[in-house]
């Protein structure tokens, strides 16, 4: 089992913890959005091979945070607090 590094409570098995998706993919807003949008939103993933910042949650912590790992090694490089220019 791989060890995920939650920024709150430090190392823990993978089985504590639930992706949430893409990092910086932002919610729609207003009261003119388009069906294209919310379509986007919620089904449009960039899916990139390699490095990339992913939403994750620590169930124990109930925290969400931003982890960068590779997507085809698994390498995990570091992991922060989710921030305001990161969230969903």
């Amino acid at each position: 089992m791989q060890l995920f590094p939650c920024p709150f409570c430090g190392p823990r098995e993978e089985a504590e913890f639930h992706y949430g998706g893409e990092a910086g993919n932002h919610r729609p807003e207003g009261p003119d959005v388009r069906t294209g949008e919310w379509t986007d939103y919620l089904h449009i993933r960039t899916n990139p091979k390699g490095t990339t910042a992913e939403v994750w949650v620590h169930l124990t912590c109930r925290e969400f945070f931003v982890m960068r790992r590779n997507s085809v090694t698994h390498e995990i490089f570091d992991s922060s607090p989710l921030h305001a220019e990161h969230a969903q």
